[in-house]
């Protein structure tokens, strides 16, 4: 799940209320669809920041709650807005994120040069969506062997 950290850093994340953070703002049908149709509550999150000078997995998280609107689609003042919504007919989902662990920066770099990641979704030319879905053995890779070989998880 991406995030820019000048909207919501892995660190605002961490010092949230019980370390979780609606994730408002999806304005893309097929995000959307992954967080409704296959996210369920305690699904593992890595948590990207996007929109900086060094993009990559900053922080470990999890799928606090099930899908929800996002009442910044019903919001005039929110850049989120969106006026096609109701709320008897919503547009727009959101999932809680509950931050688990800040973790050393993997760079997108990084994630390339390792042949397990070839075919993860965020690592593709041109992929613009803020939520993508990692396989069992993407998650492992990060988390197990990246996280275990290079110290990546802070303590």
């Amino acid at each position: 799940m991406k995030s820019e950290p000048d909207e919501t850093s892995i660190d605002d994340a961490l010092a949230a209320r019980d370390q979780t953070v609606a994730w408002t703002g999806v304005r893309n049908y097929q995000a959307r669809n992954f967080m409704r149709d296959q996210m369920q509550i305690g699904d593992g999150v890595l948590f990207y920041h996007s929109g900086c000078a060094e993009p990559g997995i900053a922080g470990i998280a999890e799928v606090a709650s099930t899908c929800y609107p996002d009442p910044t689609q019903f919001d005039r003042k929110s850049h989120y807005h969106d006026p096609k919504s109701s709320p008897e007919n919503p547009r727009w989902l959101l999932v809680d994120v509950r931050a688990l662990k800040k973790i050393r920066l993997i760079g997108l770099p990084e994630m390339r040069a390792q042949a397990e990641l070839a075919d993860m979704l965020v690592l593709r030319r041109g992929n613009r969506l803020s939520i993508t879905p990692v396989t069992a053995s993407e998650w492992h890779h990060i988390v197990g062997k990246i996280a275990k070989a290079k110290k990546v998880l802070m303590d």
